[in-house]
C-alpha cells in the first residue's frame, strides 16, 4: 500500500495480522505531533495502529526504490523473446530476508500457540 493511500485506507478501518513482539520508538517531537494529530483525526485507530500502518507502506516504498542492478543471468524472456536478466542490486536479498524472517515468526507464533 502506498502511504498516499493510508488515508483513505484509515477512513475505511481494515485491520492487518499484528506481531506479538513490541517496539519500543523514540519520536522527535515534530514526528509525535504530526503522529498526535493524525490520532485525532482518524480516531478509530490508535497511534500503534497508525505507526505501523505508516512504516509498511514506508517499507513497501523502500522496497520499490531499490534499483535493479542487472546480472549475467538470463532467468526469462520477455514476450517480444528478450532476455530478462537477474537483479543482482539490494531488492532480491531484502525479499530473501524478509521472507526468511516471516517464516521464522510465523513459526514461532505456531509453537506458541500449542
Amino acid at each position: 500500500m502506498k502511504i498516499r493511500e493510508l488515508a483513505e485506507h484509515w477512513e475505511h478501518s481494515a485491520k492487518g495480522r499484528l506481531t506479538a513482539t513490541g517496539h519500543v520508538l523514540h519520536l522527535d517531537v515534530e514526528a509525535a505531533a504530526r503522529l498526535a494529530a493524525l490520532a485525532e483525526m482518524y480516531p478509530k485507530r490508535q497511534p500503534e495502529e497508525l505507526l505501523g500502518e505508516l512504516l509498511g507502506a514506508a517499507l513497501e516504498e523502500l522496497e520499490a526504490s531499490f534499483p535493479y542492478i542487472k546480472g549475467q543471468q538470463v532467468i526469462a524472456t520477455d514476450e517480444e523473446g528478450d532476455p530478462l536478466y537477474e537483479d543482482i542490486g539490494a531488492t532480491p536479498r531484502f525479499l530473501a530476508l524478509s521472507r526468511r524472517y516471516l517464516r521464522d515468526m510465523s513459526t514461532r507464533k505456531d509453537e506458541s500457540t500449542h
